[in-house]
């Protein structure tokens, strides 16, 4: 209980700051949160430490969902990776797990995002550019040429084809002789999100939403240490939305993914452990922290509380995170190294299970083998040289990190009910409602940087004149798209007719009829039927989808 002395004397401290000098700049969180000058004990209920905070790997998960943080395991180092060819990128992985990386993460080509083989008219020029080529089974048996995909955990970068790449690597394991409850690792799968953010969306969402169910059904009975969805605010935030939208439109995403299960009729308990979560690691660093401590505290809540959930485990939020690409300039790419090592470590401080450090060059080009050494190396420094593991949640206790947290837990629920009066994620998406609020945090915030009132190093502050960049930059050859087309050729010509068609029909089947997509995708993959094939059948019955306008 606070006295009326510590009262007085902080009214006095009050009236001494508003006279202290000040140096004009705007006290705000980059999300446009006012900050105040001094954070004390009243300004967060201490009174609830055990129903808000409690003790690490204790719910609501506050201070984190393992009682020894990373003194147990350190997260997973990973470095998302994928340019070229099939071959090109595996030669990478190999780069990467000899220098120490602990986990995989592919990045595919537009055409392999969009679900358009490498042969189509419409991938010519795109294929192999922003990300590896995978049009068949052939192309993810390169891929993970010589890698045992029971040692090593792979994570995968895709939405609108994820069950057809799925497929192919669990094709791929199963030619490898590895049983599939082997397999570890975990999909994006997030279509939600493409539909709010990133647009790289092929169906509508009511039969987008069945294909993620009809996943998350199959690694529940085949893959259990699989983690099927990531629900992924990265995308959320690059598009420009503040840290409390990428909190709470993240949580809303989640959630529907939950119903459509439960109205599926999958026991909550059975399939809510092996969702994941994935979230963008911004510029505001104590942000940044308060908004992985509200999402484990929002997200254990619910899952106890509305939906019944009994295993303590389908309480445990747990998320990968990457350091904001957004974030990063052209001008003096040096500066993205520290950039990224600050993200990084407040990603850390927030407690993540496995981390993304952004290359200093990604915005120029695709990154190069030095400049991924570097992102590496940086998480290896924050591991094994800053201290920060020793303790579970250092930040815990802290005045303003509590305040912030507190406010944002608070913030995200009134979102909720914003969206719930709108009649849902899907409604609010088909209304435009999440395009919108983002458009409109992503222009005041440029509107900032304009007027300086936010400074971005080396962009509109401390700018170099005549600056010339002088970094290596990977290209692509055009070859690789030359030899994917050959390749995706010999395969057609090569491959069993007869077996492709039956596979065709069958997938075509099984979207009318509801059974489960899986089986017949993966059966699908080993008689190298393409990914745009699969994609072709699915979208005959599902038809695809147009975005509704806002302005």
């Amino acid at each position: 209980m606070l006295s009326e002395k510590f009262f007085e004397l902080k009214k006095q401290f009050e009236e001494k700051e508003l006279n202290a000098k000040n140096t004009g700049m705007k006290f705000t969180t980059v999300s446009g949160e006012n900050i105040k000058s001094l954070y004390t004990p009243d300004d967060f209920n201490q009174n609830d430490y055990l129903e808000n905070l409690n003790f690490p790997g204790e719910y609501p998960f506050t201070r984190g969902i393992h009682v020894n943080g990373y003194r147990g395991k350190i997260w997973t180092m990973r470095q998302f990776a994928g340019f070229g060819s099939p071959e090109d990128t595996n030669e990478r992985f190999h780069y990467l797990l000899k220098h120490g990386q602990t986990g995989l993460s592919v990045a595919f080509d537009l055409p392999t995002l969009m679900g358009w083989d490498a042969d189509s008219e419409i991938s010519q020029g795109e294929v192999g550019i922003c990300g590896v080529s995978i049009s068949s089974l052939k192309d993810m048996e390169i891929l993970f040429d010589k890698i045992p995909l029971d040692k090593v955990s792979s994570s995968m970068t895709i939405n609108s084809p994820a069950a057809m790449v799925f497929a192919f690597y669990l094709a791929v394991a199963q030619k490898q002789n590895i049983s599939l409850e082997m397999l570890r690792g975990t999909l994006q799968n997030d279509i939600l999100k493409e539909y709010i953010a990133q647009k790289e969306y092929i169906f509508p969402p009511h039969p987008s939403m069945r294909i993620i169910v009809d996943m998350i059904e199959y690694c529940k009975n085949e893959v259990p240490q699989w983690n099927p969805v990531s629900v992924s605010g990265y995308h959320i935030r690059e598009a420009g939305s503040t840290a409390v939208q990428e909190l709470a439109y993240t949580l809303a995403d989640g959630f529907a993914y939950i119903e459509a299960c439960i109205e599926r009729g999958l026991d909550v308990d059975e399939f809510a452990p092996r969702i994941s979560f994935f979230f963008n690691s911004h510029l505001d660093f104590f942000e940044e922290i308060a908004k992985f401590r509200a999402a484990r505290r929002i997200f254990a809540k619910r899952m106890k509380e509305r939906y019944s959930a009994k295993n303590p485990r389908s309480w445990w939020m747990r998320f990968h995170t990457q350091t904001a690409g957004c974030t990063l300039t052209a001008q003096q790419p040096e500066n993205n190294i520290v950039r990224t090592a600050f993200q990084a470590l407040a990603a850390v401080m927030g407690g993540t299970q496995s981390l993304h450090t952004n290359s200093m060059d990604e915005t120029l080009a695709l990154p190069s083998e030095k400049a991924v050494k570097i992102a590496l190396r940086t998480q290896q420094l924050i591991a094994y040289e800053t201290g920060v593991i020793n303790t579970v949640d250092p930040l815990g206790g802290s005045y303003f990190i509590e305040s912030l947290t507190d406010k944002m837990e608070k913030q995200a629920n009134e979102i909720f009910d914003q969206i719930d009066s709108i009649g849902g994620v899907i409604a609010a998406i088909e209304a435009g409602y999440f395009q919108k609020e983002i458009a409109d945090a992503a222009y005041r915030y440029q509107r900032e940087v304009e007027k300086k009132e936010k400074f971005i190093v080396g962009v509109n502050e401390f700018v170099e004149e005549n600056e010339k960049v002088d970094i290596p930059i990977l290209t692509v050859s055009p070859e690789v798209e030359k030899m994917q087309r050959i390749r995706l050729a010999d395969i057609k010509q090569s491959r069993n007719q007869e077996s492709v068609q039956n596979s065709m029909n069958k997938i075509k089947q099984a979207a009318i009829d509801g059974t489960n997509l899986m089986p017949v995708l993966i059966e699908a993959a080993h008689n190298y039927v393409t990914l745009g094939e699969m994609i072709a059948e699915m979208k005959d019955v599902f038809g695809i989808y147009e975005e509704t306008v806002v302005f």
